[in-house]
């Protein structure tokens, strides 16, 4: 048995003498790790604990190390003062350490950075301060949460409560202010805003905190974020409920430093907890694990070995002890690869003379790179989750519980991930296998208990005790003053415009000092444009009034939901039809009428000439027949003509001119029954395309946005474009056209138009609507009476109370006009018809042509005497019966010629003939 263990062996060295020397020998018996914390904290405590208990699972594991012995060197610092700390941490880096844990503070953080990558030294830190960055520092490994990602959670739950400004709280120290920071960035995101924000130092007296809660509370925002410490942050909590500012209206967000020390104290004063009821906090989400449920079983045991027997495991705890593993499972991979462990001195660290830092005792770690880079491929499943850095070094998957404090515990209420960047109460583990769902309409939260003991959310703002009244500009107009105007005899501002925003204002549920300043001097309509400006420059807090929302001004503006529909529209003079005796005339020309009437004449004369020869119903003397060709020509109107039609070609005519009829009678009942019922208008003008391509001028209101709107979306020239200040300038230049120095149209707003309209009967609108806008109340952005405005005015139009508002200023009667006018521009036109009577006088042309030719040939086959006037004749002349015609030309043994057709003269033709019956004659006239 040895000698085959000998023989592998030897083998083994043979074909694998390198690999198997380093792993022999580069692991050294015992590997020194440091750490930097507080240990007065409850952080700090936690992290003692959680460092201890990484590092007796690890030397008792088989699997990690090899035999290796991993040690701690933990120094205390003092975090609240950052020069004593950071003097203290640079006397722990004069020890040899291959990786430094922590430090908790972010202060200390930022100057260890400095001095770990002079030194090479892995910097394995909980700090969350969003500006300690891995591109900066690389040596800076985060295994914590980044305050980058709490803040995004924060604004999340800003936004999903519909809060547009919050107040900030903030220790004023590195990671206080750079907290903030990255909130303030995260809520611009969502459109919100910090609208206030103070700093206070962690030794900040009793007397100090009062007036920074009372400064708070003279704010207009009651959303408070408190980014601090635990130590400060419970001490302003104390004095909060002391002034009242922990009832109803008021929401408090805490980040997540008071889940950590909730979670890590296992017995807080009941007082405490009592000025805690309805905060909101975060907390860094662990997943629940066996490896999680381990640790939490054997935490009493470990904190009493560290003498921290009060304190139980948090977040901080959990991610400490997967950093510890983390260097673990990097020195494995070290070692396996065949590194050593080794230092060297820095010529350029050393002291002046009498200096007691001992620079240089600093050494730089020979194997620092290869180190960090094994921690940063580090991928397994720890008590936080999976410990995995992604390429700006940061753990994978960032994501918060979100938690209301209740009772004495803690709810949790939902979940942010980075994964989704939404809110859920699904947990992000199980959302991890799916694709992201970034659909804000499936955010959700459990109910919250608020401060005040309210599940009502708190509204987020009230107009401050101390706040001054609202310049609000209201447009002093000259024309369409019912809309709103200046009262010259009291000074006030009144109007339709007026009464809602009033109305709106008194549902509200606070009260709103405010003050009318006209804008404009009420000669002229004033500009807009200017006025929404003057909110722009502060100049003023808001504008009510007749204002478009346009795409433009909501760029820089906020507005209310639109009190009013409109949108541009176009105004061009009319005719109307008026009914009259003469009323059954108006549906045709008069051309119309004359060229129906003589095809009526045409055909029946077409007709009478195909049928008379053959038709007896056609004969008869002139008289009969010209009432013969009149009647059949007028009765084909109601298709009541009793002739029947023999010839084919008299036939084809009649078919052709009856569906003639059937469409010129089914047009002309159907015009005129819209003449009697409907009231016809009519304008040359069908929509926005006939002003673009004419050249003509086009007025509008002095003021409006129509101008630019037109000029700049439509590509209208502005030297087409005319001014005009009231409906009695749009009036006039209308009617005088562009010819006369008028306007060919007028483009204005839909409210305008129905109230120009009551007015003056002979204009009006030309097409549909061609944008779609609504007049709203202008705020600076992010202005929260904006929002509850515009509730209040959805509830006026639920409630009925702003069409009564429209109905007291803008009931728009019907006005009356001159009964004489006419037109005739929706009359039936022969333009319409030309196609039909082309097709009837074709068919009557060929026709005739057809008949006179067939004639012709059997004249000059059957005449032998020609002339003009024995072709009449014979045209004239009845046909006979064809059998008979037969039997005179083939009778036998007659001297005599028999007659041809059509040689019997014209009385012959007259004569009817008498047929014998029995061998007596029958008197066919008798």
């Amino acid at each position: 048995m040895e000698i085959s263990f000998l023989m592998l062996l030897v083998l083994s060295l043979l074909l694998f003498p390198n690999g198997i020397c380093k792993g022999l020998a580069a692991r050294p018996p015992v590997v020194n790790i440091g750490s930097i914390l507080q240990f007065n904290s409850t952080t700090g405590g936690v992290a003692a604990v959680a460092i201890h208990a990484a590092l007796e699972d690890i030397n008792s594991d088989p699997t990690v190390l090899n035999g290796t012995t991993l040690k701690v060197q933990i120094k205390d610092t003092n975090c609240f003062d950052g020069f004593l700390g950071m003097v203290q941490a640079l006397q722990f880096m004069e020890t040899d350490v291959v990786a430094l844990i922590g430090p908790q503070c972010s202060t200390i953080s930022h100057i260890i950075s400095y001095v770990a990558n002079e030194l090479r030294v892995p910097l394995m830190s909980f700090a969350s301060d969003a500006t300690l960055s891995s591109i900066q520092f690389p040596f800076f490994v985060r295994t914590g949460p980044n305050d980058l990602y709490q803040m995004a959670a924060v604004a999340e739950v800003v936004d999903y409560n519909h809060w547009k400004i919050v107040t900030a709280i903030y220790i004023d120290n590195v990671y206080g202010r750079n907290g903030i920071a990255a909130l303030d960035d995260a809520l611009a995101l969502k459109r919100c805003k910090i609208s206030y924000k103070v700093g206070f130092p962690s030794n900040a007296k009793r007397s100090e905190l009062i007036n920074l809660l009372v400064s708070v509370s003279y704010m207009e925002s009651r959303v408070i974020i408190l980014h601090t410490g635990a130590e400060p942050g419970l001490k302003l909590f104390s004095m909060v409920k002391q002034l009242n500012m922990m009832g109803n209206g008021y929401v408090w967000i805490a980040t997540d430093w008071l889940s950590a020390y909730l979670d890590a104290n296992s017995s807080v004063p009941a007082e405490t907890i009592s000025g805690l009821q309805g905060v909101l906090t975060l907390r860094p989400h662990i997943p629940n694990s066996k490896m999680k449920s381990n640790l939490v079983s054997k935490w009493n045991k470990q904190s009493k070995k560290s003498n921290y027997s009060d304190l139980r495991v948090n977040t901080y705890g959990f991610y400490v002890y997967d950093s510890v593993w983390a260097v673990a499972r990097a020195l494995d991979a070290f070692f396996d690869d065949g590194g050593r462990i080794s230092f060297s001195n820095d010529s350029m660290l050393h002291d002046e003379t009498g200096g007691t830092l001992h620079l240089e005792a600093m050494s730089i770690s020979d194997m620092g790179n290869k180190l960090l880079e094994k921690i940063r491929k580090v991928n397994f499943t720890g008590v936080s989750g999976q410990v995995q850095f992604d390429a700006g070094g940061n753990l994978i998957h960032p994501a918060y519980d979100i938690i209301n404090i209740i009772g004495n515990g803690m709810r949790t209420i939902g979940f942010w991930s980075n994964y989704s960047g939404l809110l859920s109460t699904v947990s992000p583990e199980a959302l991890y296998s799916k694709p992201p769902n970034i659909s804000l309409a499936d955010q959700h939260l459990y109910d919250v208990i608020w401060p005040g003991e309210t599940a009502q959310r708190p509204r987020g703002w009230v107009f401050p005790s101390n706040a001054k009244q609202l310049k609000i500009g209201v447009p002093n107009r000259f024309s369409f003053k019912e809309f709103v105007t200046k009262d010259n005899s009291t000074g006030s501002m009144k109007g339709y415009c007026i009464d809602v925003f009033t109305q709106a204002l008194a549902l509200l549920p606070y009260p709103v000092s405010y003050k009318f300043v006209p804008f404009g001097n009420g000669t002229e309509n004033p500009n807009y444009d200017k006025l929404v400006q003057m909110i722009e420059s502060n100049e003023f807090d808001a504008a009510i009034g007749d204002i478009a929302i346009t795409m433009r001004r909501t760029v820089t503006l906020d507005f209310t939901q639109p009190f009013i529909e409109t949108g541009l529209v176009i105004l061009a003079p009319v005719k109307q039809h008026i009914t009259s005796s003469w009323a059954f005339l108006q549906p045709f020309t008069l051309q119309m009428w004359c060229v129906t009437g003589s095809y009526f004449l045409i055909v029946g004369v077409v007709v009478w000439v195909l049928e008379h020869r053959i038709n007896d119903d056609f004969r008869g003397s002139v008289r009969q027949q010209i009432i013969t060709i009149f009647w059949f020509s007028f009765s084909t109107l109601f298709f009541a003509h009793r002739e029947n039609t023999m010839s084919s070609s008299g036939r084809g005519v009649l078919i052709i001119w009856l569906f003639v009829v059937l469409i010129i009678v089914s047009s002309y009942t159907a015009s005129l029954t819209s003449i009697l019922t409907v009231q016809q208008l009519d304008t040359s003008i069908k929509g926005i395309d006939d002003l673009k391509s004419s050249n003509d001028p086009i007025g509008f209101q002095v003021g409006s946005f129509a101008q630019d709107y037109m000029v700049k979306e439509l590509n209208i020239s502005r030297s087409r474009l005319r001014a005009l200040s009231s409906p009695q300038e749009y009036a006039e230049a209308l009617k005088l056209g562009p010819k006369e120095g008028g306007v060919m149209a007028i483009v204005d707003e839909r409210p305008y138009v129905e109230l120009f309209l009551s007015t003056y009967c002979k204009i009006a609108v030309a097409g549909t609507d061609f944008t779609s806008r609504g007049w709203g109340f202008a705020f600076p952005r992010d202005s929260p009476l904006q929002v509850d405005l515009s509730t209040a005015i959805l509830s006026l139009s639920e409630n009925g109370e702003l069409q009564r508002i429209h109905s007291k200023w803008l009931n728009t009667g019907e006005c009356t006009t001159d009964n004489s006018e006419f037109v005739d521009s929706n009359q039936l036109r022969l333009e319409s018809f030309l196609g039909l009577f082309l097709i009837c006088g074709v068919a009557c042309v060929l026709a005739l042509l057809l008949y006179f030719g067939i004639m012709l040939c059997k004249y000059l086959r059957h005449e032998p005497r020609k002339s003009l006037r024995r072709f009449i004749s014979f045209v004239h002349g009845k046909e006979p019966p064809k059998n008979m015609e037969r039997r005179s030309m083939s009778l036998p043994g007659s001297s005599t010629p028999t007659t041809p057709m059509g040689s019997l003269s014209s009385l012959d033709m007259e004569r009817p003939a008498r047929p014998v019956r029995n061998g007596s004659v029958i008197d066919m006239e008798s």
